[in-house]
């Protein structure tokens, strides 16, 4: 079924490790949005839920790696919308960006407003819990297999485009899953530790459904840096500044903490 005599080239390997490098980049999204949704689990589940979230997720992005001959067909016009001041031709594509985009905005918004309102805050000191509707594990790891369609079209797009042999593109998806899966758990509990970090993750999550939503309406520049949109490309890096900036403010406020409890100790 599949030519395994395609690695005894150097083409293959390099295809093989920039895919799965990719892979992984493009799935920062997809890691941020598995956190917040399985700290809705009770405790005890939440690291099964991430696992299979992300075996999930790799099964959908494998099917649709699969059928990576019909993209052709994703990105072909349905029908046209001429506004005059605004053109834009509407594929497949473009509707389930555009769903996605909305979900995500919805998710990022609601659950940013349960996050900082003064009965969460309550709720959370109360019970010492994140406060917000429980979810059963079934649900979570459907929710997360149905939006990874949606976080990984540019990612399949990505392979489709880097890559000729389907084995390629399979195995850097393993690889990539099998990295995530890794640092889920540490990522996950770091996030919903920190206040700072879920609330930065929430505001991630909410960007990336408004570029997603823009990108189906077709205002994309269309142009990639590292196999990445440039839009995106942007925001990650603002969120890679963002994310530096909380690390230092959580140091400070560490050592502020461990300062006080020296000068409590030395004055007792």
């Amino acid at each position: 079924m599949f030519d395994l005599s395609i690695f005894t080239t150097y083409e293959a390997w390099i295809s093989l490790i920039t895919l799965t490098f990719l892979e992984v980049v493009l799935g920062v999204d997809n890691i941020v949005f598995i956190s917040i949704t399985t700290d809705r689990l009770p405790s005890e589940k939440q690291h099964i839920g991430r696992k299979l979230g992300l075996a999930g997720a790799m099964v959908m992005r494998i099917l649709f790696l699969c059928v990576a001959s019909y993209f052709v067909h994703l990105v072909s016009p349905l029908f046209t919308i001429d506004l005059g001041f605004w053109h834009h031709d509407v594929s497949i594509r473009d509707i389930v960006l555009f769903a996605g985009g909305v979900y995500l905005i919805y998710k990022g918004v609601t659950e940013l407003h349960s996050t900082i309102s003064i009965e969460s805050v309550k709720e959370e000191e109360r019970t010492g819990r994140p406060a917000g509707k429980r979810i059963g594990l079934l649900q979570a790891v459907a929710t997360i297999m149905v939006m990874d369609i949606v976080f990984s079209i540019d990612s399949v797009i990505t392979a489709v485009g880097l890559a000729d042999h389907l084995i390629i593109m399979i195995i850097a998806v393993i690889f990539a899953v099998l990295v995530m899966m890794v640092f889920i758990d540490p990522i996950s509990n770091f996030i919903n530790r920190n206040p700072e970090m879920k609330i930065l993750a929430l505001a991630f999550i909410t960007l990336i459904g408004v570029l997603l939503v823009s990108e189906s309406l077709g205002f994309s520049t269309g142009i990639e840096v590292l196999g990445i949109h440039l839009e995106k490309f942007i925001a990650y890096l603002a969120m890679l500044f963002a994310f530096i900036t909380v690390l230092l403010r959580l140091k400070h406020k560490e050592n502020l903490r461990k300062f006080n409890e020296h000068s409590e100790g030395f004055e007792d």
